[in-house]
């Protein structure tokens, strides 16, 4: 089973607006005046609409492919400095602890994630709820991966198949989501 993380099992998209906003400050020496639409998106995608959006002059061959790793170390430090603030202005989202539980109970049932977001994020924003015991984070995919998101369904497959010594097309695979964009992720992954 794979879970999308964002307004699926958790809303921080305050503090998370906030960590980008830092991180994108510091990387770019200019403010996040506009953030581009985040659901069902991958941190690094968001960052290339956020350059364009911002008016951000990337068009030396490359500039943005060599700001998109620094941004990810510096979202990952913004948002650390800010997990106090991750559980007092968010939320986990109503029964995600109790779905979590039931679907942790069913034999044969892994439990991953697949999401924009970076794996260190990921576990930030699920520790900060008490919702990180019913992941195997080794097999999830994550937004800081090389990955479009959509290919991400077939990298956590892959990797869930090579650990547990299942065949793919034994079990079946379960993504769920947010939004309409994260589900058209998903079926071009072959969910």
């Amino acid at each position: 089973m794979l879970w999308n993380i964002d307004l699926t099992l958790v809303d921080v998209t305050r503090v998370t607006r906030e960590a980008y906003a830092e991180a994108f400050r510091t990387v770019t020496g200019r403010p996040l005046v506009q953030l581009p639409q985040m659901a069902g998106r991958s941190e690094s995608e968001i960052f290339f609409d956020a350059l364009a959006l911002n008016g951000v002059d990337v068009s030396a061959v490359g500039q943005s492919e060599q700001l998109v790793v620094p941004f990810g170390s510096e979202l990952a430090t913004a948002l650390a400095t800010r997990r106090d603030l991750l559980p007092r202005n968010g939320h986990a989202m109503p029964g995600a602890h109790a779905a979590l539980a039931a679907v942790g109970k069913l034999d044969g049932v892994i439990q991953t994630v697949l999401t924009g977001t970076s794996k260190p994020n990921a576990l930030l924003k699920l520790r900060s709820f008490g919702l990180e015991s019913f992941f195997d984070f080794t097999v999830g995919g994550y937004g800081s991966e090389p990955y479009p998101k959509g290919a991400l369904v077939r990298v956590a497959r892959l990797r869930a198949a090579e650990k547990y010594h299942v065949t793919l097309g034994e079990h079946a695979c379960v993504y769920i989501a947010d939004s309409v964009r994260d589900v058209e992720a998903a079926r071009m992954g072959g969910v």
